[in-house]
Formats: structure tokens, C-alpha cells, sequence
């Protein structure tokens, strides 16, 4: 049986940033190296798997025991985020970590250090992988793609585990909010799935953000600067100005546990014309609502300043809090808290301030919550994980499956 760290390593050696911009399923064509790994890999040790045109890998392990038990899920996305790059991957092995800053070797003076990263020292004697400081490391969520087909190699390699019908699903473009638009439900045939995909280890999840995207452009207007006055109209002040009437203390850096937020995630532009981007969260559906309004208000109030058609918004919702979905079926809940009492895991419920697949999913008809991955620090040169966590989320997998054939 493959050791999962090399395992984890084989997976974030491969590039599969995800684009935005494209609209393709997967949105990269480089999202295929993988997925087609994953499929042959599993191919190879026997499990019925199909790949479709969407870049959806589902794979079913048929029960070997004598009763009805429900079908259980478990997925994974293997794209990483656009915001930092995926490309040429160089990990970091720490072993026995001794609580002190890690030098991340690929860019020089450049350190992960406890005093900013608090969360280090929960896992001082452990064996962490970093960054080495050029990219983003990928255990958002090839640490979930680890620890599923550990899982699963475990499963076939040892036909005494008792299992009901488990259903293996990994997806494309999770990380710009599509990897699941196109997902067959039905066909995955599972009654309840968790998708592997949440931070520190413990971590089990069934609220998260309602979500919304929203997109600005602004038609300025350059005149040469000596004849300016009274004529120009810059887009780019103009841009500030949008920004500026929203609420400050409703921007990430000032929010916490069940606050939602505005997220400026880009900006570009010159005195003829500008764009600009937000992402909009919130818990609560009324709050989540009352953002949009706001920002359709603040694009009112500038167009009435500065002339109609001098901004223009597009606001799309992306998901929604996927506990309205769960909350009915809470023992799956109770048995993914069971299954890391079993680890030695105490169970930490809380809501994620994100998304993941499972909550569309949820709203698709299959109740998915959100179980540990191990990783911390997500989309950034930062990124860790402790190798410890990635073996228990695999442990609480096969927990979970065994609990399901009581």
C-alpha cells in the first residue's frame, strides 16, 4: 500500500489551478492530468470508476456485506486556487517540528513563523509540509484527494473491512464556484456524502456562506490633463469612490465566526475605464440579500452622481448555506462525530467561512457536510499541513464507513 504522504506529494506535484475566466468544464485543460490519474489509478486496483466529458471522476465500491445499509459518499476537488500559483510545486518536509519558524528555502529570508501563525504550535513534534515560498502547496484539496484514495486502496487491499456500497467522487473547479454545476446526482448514487475538504484537523462542518459574486465596470472619460477641468472623469477615483461607501467593517480582515463580509479580490483599469470585483458572504439569507441590495444602491447612487451607464453591476449568486439541506438528516452528523471520537479526534463544529462543493451539492438533493482535510493558511505561499492530520481524515473515512454498516 502506497505511503500517503508520497501519495500526497505524487498529487501536488501536478498543476491544476483552476481560471475563472474560461468557460470550459474543466475550466484548465491542465485539470485533466490529474483527474485522468485518479481514474487509471483507481482502474488499477480493481474499482468500477467512470471519467465523463465534464471532468467528473465517480467511482463505486459494491458492499460486502449481507444487508440494505445506506450508500455513502466521500469527494474531492483537485483544482487549486487562482490566487496563488500551482505550478512547479516544491514541498517542504519538517519533521519533528520544533516550534520555531520554518525558512520557506525559495524565497530568500522568507519564513512561516509561529508569532503570526499561532496555529504552528498545535502541532510542535509533528512532521509538517510547507511551501517552499514560490507557490501555494495544494492540500486545498489533494490533502481530501489523499485521503480518500488512502481510503479506498486500504478498503480493497483488505476485503475483512466490512463496507456498504461506497461511492468516490472528485470534481473540477470547486475553487471558482462551478465543481459541481454539471454533477450528475443520481448517477454518483449516493444517499449522504461528506466532502473531504475543510482546514484543521477536528473541523466538521454544515453551515457555511450564502455567496454571491459581483462584478463592476466603470466607463470614465480621459481628456488631456492641462484641459481637464469640468470634463474628466476618472474611472479609476471613480472605482475608490464605489469602494469607499461600502462598509468598511464588513471587509474580511474585520470579521469573524457567523459575519459576513465584501471582499475586493481584484482591480484593474486607467483613467478611460476600470473593473473591479467583489465576492459577497453571509450566514444569514437576510443579511446575504441585504449585501446585494447594497451594493446595487452604492451603483445607483454613482450613476446618479456621475451620469447613467457609468457603472454597471453584475451580481450572481454562487451557493447557498447548505444547513436548511443537512440540518434534517443530522445523523450524519452524529456519525462523523462519532468516527473522530474513534480517531481520538474531538469533534470541532463550527461554520465554515467559505464554500465547498458540498454545500450545492446539498441543494442538489444530496446532504454533504464538510469534514477535516488538515490543511491551514489556503491559497497562499503560507499553506500548510501536518502529515498527522492527513492520516487521521483518512482513519475517520474508514470510521465513517463502518458506522454505516451497524
Amino acid at each position: 500500500m502506497e505511503n500517503i504522504l508520497n501519495r500526497f506529494l505524487r498529487y501536488v506535484s501536478v498543476d491544476t489551478q483552476s481560471n475563472e475566466e474560461s468557460q470550459t468544464q474543466p475550466s484548465e485543460a491542465k485539470e485533466w492530468d490529474l483527474l485522468k490519474m485518479l481514474r487509471d489509478e483507481l482502474e488499477s486496483m480493481g474499482v468500477d470508476v467512470t471519467l465523463d466529458e465534464y471532468g467528473y471522476v465517480m467511482a463505486s465500491l459494491e458492499s460486502n456485506i449481507g444487508k440494505d445499509v445506506p450508500a455513502v459518499g466521500f469527494i474531492a476537488h483537485v483544482d487549486t486556487a487562482p490566487d496563488a500559483s500551482g505550478k512547479d510545486v516544491k514541498p517542504q518536509i519538517i519533521k519533528n517540528y520544533d516550534g520555531g519558524a520554518i525558512d520557506l528555502k525559495g524565497v530568500p529570508g522568507l519564513q512561516l513563523k509561529p508569532e503570526e501563525f499561532p496555529e504552528m504550535l498545535h502541532y510542535v513534534g509533528q512532521t509538517l509540509i510547507t511551501t517552499d515560498g514560490t507557490t501555494l502547496l495544494g492540500a486545498d484539496d489533494k490533502a481530501g484527494v489523499a485521503e480518500i484514495m488512502n481510503a479506498v486502496q486500504y478498503m480493497v487491499e483488505h476485503p475483512e473491512f466490512k463496507h456498504g456500497p461506497v461511492k468516490i467522487g472528485f470534481t473540477p473547479d470547486e475553487e471558482i464556484g462551478r465543481g459541481v454545476v454539471k454533477f450528475d446526482v443520481p448517477r454518483f448514487g449516493a444517499d449522504f456524502a461528506y466532502t473531504m475538504d475543510g482546514g484543521e484537523i477536528g473541523e466538521l462542518e454544515f453551515e457555511n456562506f450564502n455567496a454571491a459574486s459581483a462584478k463592476i465596470h466603470v466607463a470614465g472619460r480621459n481628456v488631456h490633463p492641462g484641459t481637464a477641468k469640468g470634463k474628466m472623469r476618472n474611472a479609476i477615483l471613480i472605482g475608490q469612490e464605489f469602494n469607499s461607501l461600502l462598509p468598511v467593517d464588513q471587509r474580511p480582515e474585520f470579521t469573524e465566526g457567523y459575519e459576513g463580509f465584501f471582499h475586493l479580490i481584484s482591480f484593474k483599469g486607467s483613467v478611460e475605464e476600470a473593473d473591479f470585483a467583489y465576492i459577497i458572504r453571509d450566514h444569514d439569507r437576510s443579511k446575504f440579500e441585504a449585501k446585494k441590495k447594497l451594493i446595487a444602491d452604492v451603483a445607483a447612487f454613482i450613476n446618479a452622481k456621475y451620469g447613467e451607464g457609468t457603472v454597471t453591476l453584475e451580481v450572481k449568486d454562487q451557493y447557498y448555506n447548505m444547513r436548511e439541506k443537512v440540518e434534517p438528516h443530522y445523523h450524519i452528523i452524529d456519525k462523523a462525530v462519532k468516527a473522530m471520537e474513534m480517531a481520538g479526534i474531538k469533534a470541532k463544529i463550527q461554520p465554515i467561512r467559505g464554500g465547498t462543493d458540498g454545500a450545492n451539492l446539498s441543494f442538489k438533493g444530496l446532504p454533504c457536510p464538510n469534514i477535516f482535510a488538515g490543511g491551514l493558511n489556503f491559497h497562499g505561499k503560507m499553506e500548510f499541513v501536518p502529515l498527522g492530520s492527513i492520516e487521521k481524515a483518512s482513519e475517520v473515512i474508514l470510521n465513517i464507513i463502518s458506522l454505516y454498516t451497524a
